[in-house]
């Protein structure tokens, strides 16, 4: 655990969310925001007690807003609200995800524009810091009137109900605060709208895929340059000038990656006068093509970054402007935009890794033993690996096509526009996945051909990343399945080893 507790209601970034839902930092209220959240939680208070109509507090949810609801029955609304909206199905969001959500809900509570009481915040961080964590269906959210149905699990275990887990065990929400010595709390008013009110299934899933696609994105580089080598293909493409005259900055980021990477080759002047006057798209644009996933996913990460930063609740309690506004902010439509271009992005580099297997593996393309096996014909070689790497492209077009085109009513037309945004996010990391496993094939498919051009010694950063390739796959000798194998790069491609290996050869962080 990081000796610095991380500060709800302050700045906050994608690296704290993570490094929280990893388990590897803690998370407080400072004193100066739980007097903030005091304040209004107070307002709330004096309207209530004022007999104010507020939708949410004294009124009913959705269709039923303009349905009013008794004093006596104000806490009884909000617990009917959790466990009415609890109606998520399918396999349950990983201990990670689900820690990522307790976190950014505490955190956009903490803002002081939700009208819950401190003792509520503390309780969600109590639960994050004691490892309890709320089993969450993946799916049954719209993105729209926030993501209810997974936030309503994820809160009724606040109350002692639903479901939640304490050491991978499963067990009743009252036996997992009972476990770790905490107790149920009885919502007040506002506080189990205030709950589910939000982005933060969007916004967590968001925030891992983006970290991971940054991670692919640095491996795809690394297996670029692995492949040119290989492939014997040039190094002028990469040039300063080329990029200088189109200068998007990932295309110039992704170009001075690989000029170091390729740097100190002997593979290149070997072919100097080849006769080859220009190499396929998927060698000659790299900067293009890796470039633009990169700008994709910049701009996704900055959607992410002022979301982090947002309240998206509703309705929203300002208590210094004595206001309670109803509004959008629970719509999840930017999340949805960007987690849909996200996914376009990074599938492209699966699309453009697969061509560059299949230039190693085809011998008319590489010069290379057909499939980079010796006697072809008894072994098949890396024949299937790049029907695999072809089937994640292929399942990739699927998953990219986006959610957020789409919509449908909810509650009786009151909610008449919905994002998808839940269903985008999800199907992100699923793109993520997918392209880092085709990521790691090129790698290893790379690698043999890297064995197959020795004695002559691909640049620096190539080499490095070659190292640790065979560091964890030994060449292929003859046919074996190569399932584990591809699993374990995918690790090495995740975990960002690969891209490091390279950087580390490169002298400190290089360009990256």
């Amino acid at each position: 655990m990081s000796t610095g507790a991380l500060d709800v209601g302050k700045p906050l970034t994608r690296a704290d969310v993570i490094a929280v839902a990893e388990g590897r930092r803690d998370a407080r209220m400072p004193a100066d925001v739980r007097e903030r959240v005091a304040k209004s939680r107070a307002y709330v208070d004096e309207l209530v007690a004022a007999g104010e109509v507020v939708y949410g507090v004294t009124t009913g949810f959705g269709k039923f807003a303009t349905t009013s609801i008794p004093p006596e029955d104000v806490v009884a609304l909000q617990r009917n609200l959790l466990r009415s909206h609890a109606v998520g199905v399918g396999e349950p969001l990983a201990a990670d995800l689900v820690r990522a959500m307790l976190l950014l809900r505490a955190h956009s509570l903490a803002h002081g524009a939700s009208g819950v009481r401190p003792e509520l915040i503390d309780l969600l961080l109590d639960v994050l810091r004691a490892g309890v964590v709320p089993e969450v269906p993946a799916k049954g959210s719209v993105g729209a009137s926030g993501d209810l149905a997974p936030l309503a699990h994820m809160a009724l275990p606040l109350l002692g109900e639903g479901f939640a887990r304490v050491d991978g065990e499963l067990m009743s929400g009252a036996a997992a605060l009972e476990r770790v010595g905490l107790s149920p709390l009885e919502l007040a008013a506002k506080e189990g709208l205030a709950l589910i009110n939000g982005t933060q299934y969007m916004a967590a899933h968001l925030v891992f895929a983006l970290h991971r696609a940054e991670l692919v994105a640095d491996a795809a580089d690394v297996a670029a340059a692995m492949s040119v080598e290989g492939l014997m293909g040039s190094h002028k493409p990469f040039d300063e000038a080329v990029v200088r005259l189109r200068p998007h900055p990932g295309a110039r980021l992704v170009a001075e990656r690989m000029r170091a990477l390729l740097r100190g080759s002997r593979i290149e002047p070997s072919h100097a006068d080849c006769g080859r006057v220009q190499d396929a798209y998927s060698l000659r644009a790299v900067p293009q093509v890796h470039g633009a996933t990169r700008d994709a996913l910049a701009h996704a990460a900055a959607v992410v970054d002022v979301e982090l930063a947002s309240v998206t609740d509703n309705p929203l309690v300002l208590a210094d402007e004595r206001a309670v506004l109803s509004a959008g902010n629970f719509h999840g439509q930017p999340l949805a935009l960007i987690a849909d271009f996200a996914a376009i992005a990074v599938a492209e580099l699966a699309s453009i890794s697969e061509r560059r297997v299949e230039q190693l593996v085809n011998p008319a393309l590489s010069g290379l033993p057909a499939f980079l096996t010796s006697r072809g014909g008894l072994n098949s070689g890396f024949m299937v690996a790049q029907y695999t790497a072809a089937a994640l492209v292929s399942e990739n077009k699927v998953l990219s096509h986006p959610a957020s085109v789409d919509s449908i009513p909810t509650s009786a037309n009151q909610e008449d526009h919905v994002s998808m945004g839940a269903h985008a996010a999800r199907k992100l990391l699923e793109v993520v996945d997918n392209t880092a496993t085709v990521v790691a094939i090129e790698s290893i498919v790379a690698a043999q051909a890297l064995d197959l051009r020795l004695p002559l010694r691909p640049g620096a950063g190539a080499a490095a990343a070659h190292e640790l390739v065979r560091g964890m796959v030994a060449p292929l000798e003859g046919d074996r399945s190569l399932s584990v194998d591809v699993e374990t790069l995918k690790q090495a491609v995740l975990d960002g080893s690969l891209g490091a290996a390279a950087r580390a050869v490169l002298g400190g962080d290089g360009p990256h």
